[in-house]
């Protein structure tokens, strides 16, 4: 009997410290290839001047964000495309769009994409000047195919 107490007990503990272990981000090569090609890819077109539809294919319906064009928490796919189709229409456009310094952490069906976003923006007035910013996303698998579902954006000037 107080081998099998000493087993429940034993038992009881390794499943508290699985439980309790910390989650640390596996790497995965692929998954990372995927993901930053992903944010290209938006950038692309958008830079080829595709519709907003055509440029957030990969934005969850229940996408939100946090961005320095907005005070507050934008949600959904739906406001995030209306208030970006608003603000395109200022005249501006990028040039050109990339990042360095890019890291993936892969937490099992989640993708944490971190980088430093570098680009070159034309102003209406055909003035080009740097936009930068430090930039987060997050990708889950949704029936096999990575979805961004949350980004956070701030200018750096």
């Amino acid at each position: 009997m107080k081998n099998i107490l000493k087993m429940s007990m034993f038992s009881g503990f390794v499943g508290l410290a699985l439980v309790a272990s910390p989650a640390i981000a596996g790497e995965n090569p692929k998954v990372a290839a995927e993901v930053m090609a992903l944010a290209r890819a938006q950038w692309a077109a958008e830079i080829a001047g595709k519709s907003v539809s055509e440029q957030t294919t990969t934005l969850a319906d229940d996408y939100t964000e946090f961005s320095a064009g907005t005070p507050i928490r934008i949600d959904g796919k739906a406001m995030n495309a209306r208030l970006y189709q608003a603000a395109s229409m200022d005249g501006s456009k990028p040039l050109a769009s990339d990042m360095v310094n890019p890291k993936v952490q892969v937490y099992g069906d989640t993708a944490i994409l971190t980088y430093n976003f570098v680009g070159m923006l034309q102003t209406k007035d055909g003035k080009v000047e740097p936009n930068n910013a430090v930039s987060t996303r997050v990708y889950s698998l949704v029936n096999g195919e990575w979805m961004l579902v949350h980004g956070h954006f701030s200018v750096v000037k």
